[in-house]
């Protein structure tokens, strides 16, 4: 009967999917339609994969996807903007700002 019998253990399925060339070619539209663009990794967590937020001059953000911190620093690089890892840095206050505008005056955006 096999009641109490252990199953095998199958491999954990990522319920997250990895970057693809679609959040490749948003980051980097961001970049080249927005002023001062920065980069900063964001670590892998147990629900996501590593990703990577572009804030721009103003505050507006973005985020997507990307194939580990070494991947973040390589787009970063190859796109020529500063990267800042967001566990030693944190985030910049022109975030804050951004969203707390969009929350006040959501018809402007």
């Amino acid at each position: 009967m096999g009641l109490f019998r252990r199953r095998k253990r199958t491999s954990v399925a990522s319920r997250d999917r990895v970057a693809d060339r679609a959040d490749l070619d948003h980051l980097e539209n961001f970049v080249r339609t927005r002023r001062g663009v920065e980069a900063y990794i964001e670590p892998r967590t147990t629900v996501t994969e590593t990703t990577v937020m572009l804030i721009a001059d103003d505050g507006e953000w973005t985020r997507r996807r990307i194939d580990g911190p070494e991947g973040a620093r390589r787009f970063a690089h190859r796109l020529a903007i500063p990267i800042y890892d967001v566990r030693l840095m944190g985030y910049p206050q022109r975030m804050r700002d951004y969203n707390e505008r969009r929350k006040r005056r959501p018809e402007l955006f």
